[in-house]
């Protein structure tokens, strides 16, 4: 996964790539599921920055909370899930820098019994860029499936 990032990041510097990442993990030990989503932190400012009107800065914010707050209203207006047929609301965990991206954190609570279906509809950043890459990985009972939704597809079925 770290060798693909760098490749990711070079080609992102010699031609313009527009991707972010999700994962999905059924946590049966702790009955929740956990939700993480890497974003490239000046696209991810970009969007919250149109979002919300004003400078959204998430590599030195001055307000974690408020940075907190903004981050976790686009990503619940940007991506929704259902299990099993079933919406599901997400509470924010929170955010950290890792090199030119973000990942945000995302739990949801009270998950007793793995999911034999994950319904996902993502657009995240599809306001900004027509040529945006939406990579989705769920993990349930130590099984991984991926997919990709290229704009403007925004929905996938992931089925265990």
């Amino acid at each position: 996964m770290i060798l693909l990032y760098k490749w990711l990041i070079f080609w992102r510097l010699a031609h313009p790539l527009y991707v972010s990442f999700t994962e999905i993990n059924h946590n049966a030990n702790d009955k929740t599921l956990e939700i993480s989503c890497k974003i490239f932190a000046d696209d991810f400012e970009k969007a919250l920055n149109t979002a919300n009107n004003k400078k959204v800065d998430l590599y030195n914010p001055k307000d974690k909370t408020e940075a907190g707050r903004v981050v976790t209203e686009y990503i619940k207006k940007h991506l929704t899930l259902k299990l099993d047929g079933k919406a599901v609301n997400f509470s924010f965990v929170g955010f950290e820098r890792e090199e030119d991206a973000l990942w945000s954190y995302f739990q949801v609570s009270g998950v007793i019994s793995p999911p034999k279906k994950v319904e996902i509809t993502n657009n995240i950043l599809y306001e900004l860029y027509d040529k945006e890459i939406n990579l989705v990985h769920v993990s349930v009972g130590g099984n991984r499936k991926s997919t990709k939704l290229d704009y403007p597809d925004t929905n996938a079925v992931i089925e265990f």
